[in-house]
């Protein structure tokens, strides 16, 4: 039920974005959004408000009304007061929450200095850990990071110690702070039993892999992203989805394994294969990819492109994703040839010869593919290494550094042997055998 509910999800957002059109029924925008949880709902819908004019009023309808569920009025006076909002701001429901927040603060200030009086460290990390909680949902996510941040000194056990971790961590990404992210990954992953909880396991990845995205680090993303298995379900809503990760996880595949790699982290990957189920469109994508039919795989991702300039985490990143998947599948297309008619390469592509031509001159100019055109032909003609030549050069440098090798290792036995060696003075192993000798001679001199 869990992966139906998923699937249904993605296909209604890939709807709504395709329909274009602020008339279209809510449901599909709400069936979209029912994938995440808390802050990351809103957000998501505040930007798909700010990028999509005609989707911007629906957003913002449905935004207002989630905000409503929870207490962090500063979101909800932002999304009332962005252009094209349809709802009015209530300020009697502002004036209520507040004040509601502010005796659940001062009942929880309270409880803390108590706790902090009693001595009782367990209280203590509670007390902090229900004031990170309380600022977090009121969307204050530098305090509650400092609050989440001074549970550290009262964690007792490893489970604590990895819940103080992963609470920063999610904070961190709300805030967009990966440096954060990435150092409190790796101090969960540190911590003694955190392998035994296969479910913490896929969150530490996913929010490995979103930093390495966030880097521009695909190669890293991708890695991560295939390795985060479907225990992950709705625990980490709060971030992103189960068919978030295999999408972020197909894409980054895609521009940065090559065929070998793709083939054993992705395609032969069971566990990663379930997932893909979730996101249909991406599963065909790198199935046609890996099959080798570039033309329908670059027409399905510029089918995608759309939905892809909507996600909060693959804005930044879709140009250069595109751009590097493209490069591959030309360099992949041409690799078993010796030559290629650009003609029949251009229709494979789906693109016009000249148009090919200047990709193609690009990626031998940056030396990804060792070749050289024929443009009065039309032909690509491969550049291979003269083999014959190469190993001569490869044993002329192993036999000089032979050579070299032998030489400093005849020198340094005639060193030896001549007892020349140069020590410190504060060499454990004392004065050489010579210096010795000279003592001996000036002490038997001066006796003399």
């Amino acid at each position: 039920f869990f992966f139906a509910l998923l699937l249904v999800s993605s296909r209604s957002f890939r709807a709504a974005c395709s329909a274009m059109s602020s008339s279209r029924p809510s449901s599909e925008m709400e069936s979209y959004i029912a994938a995440y949880a808390g802050h990351t709902r809103l957000k998501r819908l505040q930007f798909i408000a700010q990028h999509e004019p005609t989707l911007r009023a629906e957003a913002l309808r449905i935004a207002v009304e989630q905000a409503r569920q929870g207490v962090n009025t500063a979101l909800y006076q932002e999304l009332c007061a962005t252009e094209g909002c349809p709802v009015a701001r209530d300020d009697a429901w502002v004036d209520s929450v507040e004040k509601k927040a502010s005796a659940r603060l001062d009942k929880l200030e309270s409880d803390l200095a108590s706790h902090k009086t009693s001595l009782v460290k367990e209280s203590i990390r509670m007390g902090h850990s229900d004031l990170g909680d309380f600022h977090a949902s009121r969307g204050d996510f530098a305090t509650a990071l400092k609050c989440y941040v001074r549970t550290r000194d009262y964690c007792t056990t490893s489970r604590h110690t990895l819940s103080m971790c992963l609470a920063v961590v999610k904070v961190s990404i709300h805030m967009g702070n990966y440096t954060h992210v990435s150092n409190y990954v790796s101090k969960a992953e540190s911590t003694p039993d955190a392998g035994s909880d296969a479910v913490l396991t896929a969150q530490l990845r996913v929010a490995s892999a979103l930093t390495a995205l966030e880097a521009k680090k695909f190669r890293a993303a991708a890695r991560k992203f295939v390795e985060v298995s479907v225990e992950l379900g709705t625990s980490f809503s709060e971030v992103c989805s189960v068919s978030d990760v295999a999408l972020y996880g197909a894409l980054c595949a895609l521009a940065a394994f090559d065929r070998a790699e793709l083939s054993e982290r992705v395609v032969k990957n069971s566990a990663f294969r379930s997932m893909l189920e979730l996101y249909p469109e991406a599963r065909e994508i790198v199935h046609d990819f890996h099959s080798s039919r570039y033309a329908s795989c670059l027409a399905a991702l510029e089918t995608l492109r759309p939905d892809l300039l909507l996600d909060l985490h693959l804005r930044p990143h879709v140009d250069q994703l595109y751009a590097d998947i493209r490069s591959k599948a030309l360099v992949q297309y041409f690799s078993p040839f010796v030559a290629v008619d650009l003609c029949r390469m251009a229709s494979a592509f789906n693109v016009e010869v000249d148009s090919l031509e200047k990709e193609i001159a690009a990626l031998i100019m940056s030396g990804c593919i060792p070749a050289r055109i024929d443009s009065q032909a039309k032909v690509l003609h491969a550049r291979h290494a003269d083999q014959r030549n190469a190993t001569f050069v490869k044993a002329l440098a192993t036999g000089e550094a032979y050579m070299r090798d032998t030489k400093a290792l005849l020198l340094r036995l005639n060193l030896l042997r001549a007892d020349f060696a140069v020590k410190g003075s504060g060499d454990s192993s004392g004065p050489s055998k010579s210096s010795r000798q000279e003592r001996a001679e000036a002490r038997a001199f001066g006796g003399a």
